[in-house]
């Protein structure tokens, strides 16, 4: 039995995350953090505008606006819902980071792609992207990897790797039992004509404390990269899925028989042979057809174009 006179045993007393993190070069000081950040926010200022100016023909503007340091999940949970992000990575720089853009200017520049003026393209309202628009995203935060692997002190010229983007609401939750890691969140603002929006770049300060921010030696563009770019565009909301929908007339029916109908009873088609059928998607009618059967499994055989390819492009990507 133990006295009151012999100690009872300690249980290790948990050292602190932001103590080890400290420690072990993987949280700096505030000073450190905020220079670092300004690099960031310039480098992307300078270079990121010519890049899409160049390969695009849209001309907007970024500049830094700031930096937050905290644990990696809070600073992506701390976005918010507004964005559209990213996991990426850069061999012998980093084995993660995020980089995010906001919505409403990827909503913005689909509308200029789809051939908008700049001066009637309005703020549009925060939501979620659509499958098309997150292509567009992904060609984006391209550019934005782009200009990271241009500008940071990684070794060997490696391409930067990044996900395919994914709206904020769709992204999983974080393992609560992962080690612990301090980042870095550069924000900026993005302007397109009357659209304003963010980007944020969201660095591990292990990788983030040790980059040399340098300033990419400038590339002549072609007009041959506008072009290439407009087409990967155009190729990526060819290969989108999209649900089409088939409407056939049916035999006209007084008010009161409709109401008692019940289930069993058959309503028959306007047309006795050859049924006629309209195939719209998102509302727009695209092509007359009619009905047919394939084995087991109803069809319908296109007949006629309701609109032309550019028509059908164009709203589906609106």
């Amino acid at each position: 039995m133990m006295t009151t006179t012999e100690a009872k045993p300690n249980s290790p007393v948990p050292m602190d995350h932001a103590l080890l993190a400290k420690l072990t070069g993987g949280l700096g000081d505030r000073k450190t953090i905020e220079k670092i950040s300004s690099e960031f926010g310039r480098l992307y200022a300078d270079f990121l505008p010519d890049v899409f100016d160049s390969e695009t023909g849209i001309p907007i503007e970024v500049a830094y606006t700031g930096c937050t340091s905290g644990r990696m999940n809070d600073l992506v949970a701390d976005l918010g819902d507004a964005f559209v992000l990213a996991d990426g990575s850069l061999r012998n720089w980093s084995p993660n980071f995020v980089l995010a853009c906001g919505n409403s200017i990827v909503i913005a520049l689909m509308e200029r792609m789809l051939g908008a003026l700049p001066e009637t393209i309005e703020q549009p309202f925060d939501r979620p992207l659509s499958d098309i628009e997150l292509d567009l995203a992904q060609m984006v935060i391209g550019k934005m990897g782009d200009v990271l692997r241009s500008g940071v002190n990684a070794t060997g010229g490696f391409e930067a790797l990044l996900e395919r983007p994914h709206n904020a609401e769709d992204r999983p939750h974080s393992d609560p039992a992962a080690p612990v890691e301090f980042g870095v969140t550069v924000r900026m603002s993005i302007e397109f004509g009357k659209v304003s929006s963010e980007l944020a770049l969201v660095i591990p300060q292990h990788a983030f404390l040790k980059t040399h921010v340098v300033a990419p030696k400038a590339k002549g563009q072609s007009s041959k990269s506008k072009e290439e770019w407009q087409e990967r565009i155009t190729e990526q909301v060819k290969r989108s899925q999209v649900t089409l929908e088939a409407r056939v007339r049916l035999q006209t029916l007084t008010l009161g028989t409709i109401s008692r109908l019940a289930a069993g009873d058959v309503i028959a088609f306007q047309e006795a042979q050859d049924v006629s059928v309209q195939v719209s998607a998102n509302g727009k009618d695209m092509y007359s057809c009619e009905l047919g059967r394939s084995g087991e499994r109803y069809t319908v055989r296109v007949k006629d174009n309701i609109s032309t390819e550019d028509e059908i492009l164009n709203h589906l990507m609106g």
